[in-house]
C-alpha cells in the first residue's frame, strides 16, 4: 500500500470482532471500528481533513491561520495538516484538561489560546461568552483565519456519512449492523454514521452515550453540554444513555488487557456502554445480531487522566479525600446558598469565597473578593487534608454549582463545619444581575 501523502491514509480503518468470551453476549456479534489507526491517531482525522481541505487554496499565500475551538483530537489533526501546508494553527479552548494533549499540540507548533467560557460547546447567541465572541470574529470575512468550525460544520458529519458509515457496511458484507453505539462529542461521527447505516437498514438502533453531570470523560460531552452542540440532533438517537468516568476506565482496561486494542477513555466508554445496553437486548434474542462501536483514539495520551482516577494501576497508593468517593446522598446534602443568600453572606464578609473556575474565566468576571483556586488544584489541596481551619467559613463557586457542591460535600465529610456551594454557580449569579468584577 503506497500513498503520495499521509492524508491519503485517513480512513479505511479495520472492523475488529470482539471475542464473545470477553463481552459475554450470546446472540450478538460486537465489532470495534478501529479509528485509533488513522494516521494522526483518532476518528477526528476524518473530520479535520474534510473540513479544512476546501479552505486550503490560497491560504498560505494570504498568510492565514487555521483556527478551531478544540482541546483535543481535532486540534491535533488540524495542527499536523496545517504544518504540512505551511500554515500556522491556533487552538482556542476554555481549558486544556489533558496535559499530554497540550504538550503534543505545543510540540506540533500549535498556538493555544485559553479563553473564559461557560463550556467549550458554545452557545452562538450568548454574546457575553468570550468564546462566542471569538466564534463570531472567526466567522467574519477577511479576518485572516481559516475556521473549520467543528461544532457547526456539516462537513464534519459528511466525513462519516460518506466514509466511516459506508466502510462499516462494506466490512459487514454489505449489511448495516442492527445496533450502533456511539459516544457523543461534536456529534459529527454519530450523526454521519447513523445516517449512512440507515440508508441500508432504516431499523438500525442508534444509542448515544454521554457523560454524567460534573463527570469528565475526554471526548464525551456531559448530558447538559450535549444539547449545546450545534450538530446534535436528538432524533438521530433511539436512546441517550449516561456513562461514568469509571465506566470509561473499566472499558478501556478491558479493551487494552483482553482485546489488544490500545483504546483511550472514549473507546472504553463506548465499549462499556455498548455491552451494558446490549446485555438487555441479548436476553430476549434467539437469532444472530450485529453491533458496532467506535474506538475513537489511543490510550497513550491519557496516562495522567488514568493515574489520577486509578493510581493503583501505576503502583501508587489510593488518593485520600477524593470527590469520586462521595455518594449521591452526600452530594445532595451539601449545604447551598441561593444568589440572594450568598449575596448577604458576601456583603457581611462572613468568610472566604473560593472561585474554582479557570484563571481565564476568573479574570473575565468574578465575585468581588473571591480568590481563584482552580478545581484541579483545590482537589490536590484536599488530598492532603483541610487547607484551612475547620471553623473557617467558605463559599465555593463554580460555573453552575455542581462541582462546588461536590467539594462542599467532601469538606463536610472531612469535618469542616461551615462550607457552602453557590446554587446555580456563577451563571445564576450573573443572570440575577448580581455584581461581578474583572481582574
Amino acid at each position: 500500500m503506497r500513498f503520495d501523502s499521509v492524508t491519503d491514509a485517513i480512513g479505511n480503518t479495520p472492523l475488529v470482532r470482539i471475542d464473545p468470551a470477553v463481552h459475554g453476549l450470546r446472540h450478538i456479534d460486537l465489532y470495534a471500528k478501529m479509528e485509533l489507526l488513522n494516521p494522526f491517531g483518532s476518528v477526528k482525522d476524518r473530520a479535520a481533513w474534510n473540513m479544512v481541505r476546501p479552505l486550503l487554496a490560497g491560504a498560505a499565500e494570504r498568510g492565514d491561520t487555521v483556527v478551531e475551538l478544540s482541546s483535543g483530537n481535532t486540534a491535533k489533526a488540524l495542527a499536523v495538516i496545517s504544518g504540512m501546508h505551511g500554515l500556522p494553527f491556533k487552538s482556542v479552548t476554555n481549558r486544556m484538561k489533558v496535559p499530554e494533549v497540550k504538550d503534543l499540540l505545543l510540540l506540533l507548533g500549535a498556538e493555544i489560546d485559553e479563553l473564559p467560557g461557560q463550556a467549550e460547546c458554545l452557545d452562538p447567541t450568548d454574546t457575553d461568552d468570550p468564546l462566542t465572541r471569538m466564534h463570531q470574529r472567526l466567522a467574519a470575512a477577511g479576518t485572516g483565519y481559516v475556521h473549520t468550525d467543528q461544532y457547526f460544520n456539516d462537513l464534519n458529519v459528511d466525513a462519516h456519512l460518506h466514509g466511516t458509515g459506508p466502510e462499516i457496511v462494506k466490512d459487514l458484507g454489505g449489511q448495516a449492523p442492527d445496533h450502533f453505539i456511539a459516544c457523543v462529542g461534536t456529534a459529527g461521527s454519530s450523526t454521519g454514521v447513523a445516517a449512512a447505516l440507515r440508508q441500508h437498514n432504516p431499523e438500525v438502533r442508534v444509542v448515544g452515550l454521554v457523560a454524567g453531570k460534573s463527570d469528565f470523560i475526554p471526548g464525551i460531552r456531559t448530558i447538559d453540554e450535549v444539547h449545546e452542540v450545534g450538530l446534535f440532533e436528538p432524533d438521530v438517537y433511539d436512546s441517550i444513555e449516561t456513562i461514568s468516568a469509571d465506566d470509561a476506565v473499566d472499558g478501556l482496561l478491558t479493551l487494552v488487557r483482553r482485546c489488544g486494542i490500545l483504546a483511550g477513555p472514549t473507546g472504553g466508554g463506548a465499549y462499556q456502554g455498548a455491552v451494558r445496553h446490549l446485555r438487555a437486548v441479548d436476553a430476549g434474542l434467539t437469532g444472530r445480531r450485529t453491533a458496532v462501536f467506535i474506538v475513537c483514539d489511543r490510550v497513550e495520551s491519557y496516562l495522567s487522566y488514568l493515574r489520577d482516577r486509578r493510581p493503583e494501576l501505576f503502583g501508587l497508593p489510593p488518593r485520600r479525600n477524593s470527590t469520586r468517593t462521595l455518594t449521591d446522598a452526600e452530594v445532595a446534602g451539601a449545604p447551598t446558598l441561593d444568589v440572594a443568600g450568598a449575596g448577604r453572606w458576601v456583603a457581611a464578609r462572613r468568610g472566604l469565597v473560593i472561585d474554582l473556575r479557570s484563571p481565564f474565566a476568573y479574570q473575565a468576571l468574578h465575585i468581588d473578593g473571591a480568590v481563584n483556586i482552580v478545581d484541579e488544584l483545590f482537589a490536590e489541596l484536599l488530598h492532603g487534608g483541610l487547607p484551612f481551619g475547620r471553623e473557617q467559613p467558605v463559599l465555593l463557586v463554580c460555573p453552575v454549582g455542581e462541582k462546588s457542591a461536590r467539594y462542599v460535600a467532601l469538606l463536610r465529610r472531612m469535618g469542616h463545619r461551615e462550607a457552602y456551594s453557590l446554587a446555580g454557580g456563577i451563571i445564576a449569579w450573573r443572570d440575577a444581575g448580581a455584581e461581578l468584577v474583572r481582574a
